[in-house]
Parts: structure tokens; sequence; C-alpha cells
């Protein structure tokens, strides 16, 4: 737009370029002040409208929380079958193994295991050891097995 044509051409010489009383639209008196100013007062219901998560906690946090690392049976059994056999230890003809030496502490029943495994593991749940022994396996803890 040429500057002829702006608005600004006409007012001058006017002093309030139509903003009614000097400093009307001077600073940011007019915006109710400057950022985030205002939100719990009065700008508080443009908060409730555009912005409602603005404010507040959310969520919750357990302070005495405790992470147990566990793997469910069906990961373990495609672990087991991706293994090479060279890489397998056996005893009784059953494929150990120690998820213990690898961090894991628990033994969940989700899946199924098709291969007879003895697993060393300190935690398992009824329906994994269920499903172990179905397939002719075994669980033990770490200080019962002398691997």
């Amino acid at each position: 737009m040429p500057t002829r044509f702006r608005k600004v051409r006409k007012k001058r010489g006017s002093r309030t370029h139509g903003w009614g009383q000097i400093g009307q639209h001077r600073k940011t008196g007019s915006k109710g002040g400057r950022g985030e100013a205002g939100k719990h007062k009065h700008k508080w219901t443009w908060v409730l409208r555009y912005d409602r998560d603005r404010f507040g906690k959310h969520g919750f946090y357990r302070p005495n929380r405790k992470e147990v690392r566990s793997i469910n049976l069906l990961q373990l059994a495609t672990v087991v079958e991706n293994l090479e056999e060279d890489m397998l230890k056996t005893l009784d003809n059953r494929i150990v193994v120690d998820l213990h030496s690898l961090g894991v502490k628990k033994l969940i029943g989700g899946g199924r295991v098709s291969k007879p495994l003895l697993v060393i593991v300190e935690a398992w749940t009824k329906t994994a050891e269920e499903k172990i022994k179905e397939a002719g396996g075994q669980i033990v803890k770490p200080k019962e097995v002398k691997v």
C-alpha cells in the first residue's frame, strides 16, 4: 500500500489519531498489562475460555514408588527363539535363561512358551509358573540354582 493512502496521512495534525484522550493508545495500559499480567485477575475470563490448564498442579507423583523391571512370557519366548543354539546353555534338557543376571526382577505370565525353560528370576506370577510347567520347564530363584 502506498504511503499516501495510509490512514495516518489523514490523521496528521489531529494529536490523538482517533484514539480519544491523549495517551489512550500509547502504552500497555490499554491491553491490561504486559505479557501474562492479570491472568489471575482481570484477564481471568480469558484464561477460562482459552487456557484452562494454565494454573494449578496436574497429575500425581508418588514419592515412594517402586519400579520393578519385568518381562513377559511372550518376550522371553521370542528372545529364546531368536538366539542360536550355540549361544544357549542347557541343563537337564532345559534351556537356561538367567533373568537375574540381566537385571530383570519379575516374570509375568502374558504369552505362551513352547520350549522347556529353566528360568532364574527373583519373583514371578502364578500364571507364569503354570505356563512354564506345562511346557516342561521350571522357575527357580537365583540362590537355589548352581549353573
